[in-house]
């Protein structure tokens, strides 16, 4: 990314990461000691919601498209699209945000219409106002900070809805396709695989299994179970979790089996996810089996 990016990162601290196929996302902080006037150019969409208020000068221009003197107001929730260079001019802060890149690859590959990138585009891709993108983000934070069960499936969904929901609000529709439920024998196929023990399977594992592209699945098995594929999965992992916690297994061994990076991080999941503890689970699943 050259000087600019270096510029980024020396101010930038990173407090929590999740990666997905389709999506990094960091709770990131912010230190600028000096005001900043930098261009940036990535590779990917940029998604950043601003968790404390900007600098009230903040601001930013799309030099390839507007003239070097026309600068736009930054607002809370900010969609720079990829390979597009943005000036960014603004007071010396500290903020807190969370960033989300995500990757063009992926994006071009289940989305075969471009967003024209028109001057109101642009403008109002500074200043995103939409209450269902922020709450997106929110979830993106929450699962980066605090993941659960499936987390990993769970964020690249929700990055999946973020980018329907980014490609619609300037007004370019993406088409949702029909409300179709999946076969009963790709159902099957699933409900055997998540059968299976273990860390949860990707996406693109489950959607390889189903001969589907990962766009048909998770539409087709919402109009066929009534929920999302990947609340599906977590509540098969709290399954597997609890019939694990009834065995002498130990709970590190338990946490790493189902793909946590640690007991405590497995501990804090099951508690949010059950309301109990992994050790009350424990004994709960003893006297029930007794």
């Amino acid at each position: 990314m050259g000087r600019p990016q270096e510029a980024l990162i020396q101010g930038m601290t990173v407090e929590a990461e999740l990666r997905v196929p389709l999506a990094t996302t960091q709770l990131v902080r912010f230190d600028w000691t000096r005001p900043g006037d930098d261009v940036f150019v990535e590779d990917a969409y940029r998604l950043d919601l601003s968790l404390t208020p900007r600098p009230r000068n903040a601001c930013a221009c799309y030099p390839e498209h507007w003239s070097a003197r026309r600068f736009e107001r930054i607002g809370d929730i900010l969609f720079v699209p990829a390979g597009e260079a943005l000036h960014v001019k603004g007071d010396r802060a500290s903020l807190a945000s969370i960033n989300c890149r995500l990757h063009a690859g992926p994006i071009r590959a289940s989305f075969e219409d471009e967003l024209e990138w028109s001057d109101r585009v642009l403008e109002t891709s500074l200043d995103i106002r939409s209450g269902s993108i922020r709450s997106l983000m929110l979830r993106l934070g929450g699962e980066a900070r605090h993941p659960g069960f499936a987390s990993p499936m769970l964020a690249e969904l929700i990055a999946a809805q973020l980018v329907i929901e980014l490609f619609r609000y300037p007004g370019v529709a993406i088409d949702s396709g029909a409300k179709r439920g999946l076969e009963a024998w790709r159902l099957r196929i699933l409900d055997e695989r998540l059968a299976e023990p273990g860390a949860p399977p990707a996406l693109s594992e489950l959607a390889k299994l189903c001969r589907v592209s990962v766009r048909q699945l998770t539409r087709g098995f919402r109009a066929s179970r009534g929920r999302s594929i990947g609340e599906h999965v977590a509540q098969s992992q709290i399954g597997h979790a609890k019939r694990l916690l009834a065995t002498d297994e130990s709970i590190k061994a338990i946490a790493y089996s189902l793909g946590f990076g640690s007991p405590s991080s497995f501990c804090y999941a099951f508690r949010r996810a059950t309301g109990q503890t992994a050790s009350q689970s424990r004994e709960s699943e003893i006297r029930t089996r007794h």
